[in-house]
């Protein structure tokens, strides 16, 4: 099973976000472990991806990719991670340049989206590569 730790500044303050967030790690829940972990601050994000093995910046300078690329780099990092990956996704101002200069960015999109909605796109997104990667009808 994988293991996915998503380390984000700030917290989901709208009800219905969380809901969708929610639904989409239960269904996710049978593939990857997923683990949110919601820090106060820039530093505090920073001070936690550097004890991380395999880091992904969500940014939307990142690298953009269509929904089958996305499921192929996201099987290909939690492999190479040894099956544990860790998404940073910055606050309102986005993730400090010594975080983005040090790992990988993906893009979700090159609109501006509040830290918010991003989980939400993040987590339909990460469930839609787990089902094509094992070849469900659920993209078409």
């Amino acid at each position: 099973m994988y293991h996915l730790h998503i380390a984000a500044v700030g917290k989901t303050k709208e009800a219905w976000l969380e809901e969708a967030c929610q639904e989409y790690m239960k269904r996710l829940s049978k593939k990857m472990q997923i683990t949110c972990t919601w820090y106060k601050t820039d530093a505090q994000l920073t001070a936690a991806l550097t004890k991380e093995k395999m880091v992904i910046c969500l940014d939307p300078a990142g690298k953009l990719m269509n929904s089958e690329q996305f499921s192929d780099y996201l099987v290909k990092a939690l492999e190479t991670g040894g099956s544990h990956l860790t998404l940073a996704i910055g606050g309102p101002d986005g993730l400090p340049q010594e975080v983005l200069s040090h790992y990988p960015r993906v893009s979700l999109s090159p609109l501006t989206m509040t830290h918010q909605i991003v989980r939400v796109v993040l987590f339909e997104q990460l469930y839609r590569a787990m089902e094509i990667a094992s070849g469900s009808p659920y993209h078409k």
